[in-house]
């Protein structure tokens, strides 16, 4: 058991651009202004998260009030995209994917 431990590649993180390098060729999930929301593979990216996104879903949540009951309804629009520029300054979370056993 000492040997597996002794193999497991270092990933240290001192910055927090380094947490968005670790998460290269990865699927990760973006928050971005404006109630939208991002899922795709991280290609590229650059000290202004500025990204690129393969296979990305956009989700989209809008908010509209029932003009009857006053009551606030949610609706989600979601679109596939196969490949995604974004730029970083409508970025408000980048979260990279779970990693179990870290």
């Amino acid at each position: 058991m000492a040997d597996d431990a002794e193999n497991v590649p270092v990933m240290t993180v001192k910055e927090p651009l380094d947490l968005i390098r670790l998460s290269l060729d990865e699927r990760i999930y973006v928050k971005m202004r404006n109630e939208r929301e991002l899922r795709g593979k991280l290609h590229a990216y650059d000290q202004h998260l500025n990204m690129v996104l393969g296979e990305a879903e956009e989700t989209i949540t809008t908010v509209e009030i029932d003009e009857e009951t006053y009551e606030e309804v949610y609706r989600t629009t979601k679109r596939t995209i196969p490949m995604l520029f974004v730029r970083g300054d409508g970025v408000i979370l980048v979260s990279p994917p779970v990693r179990v056993g870290l």
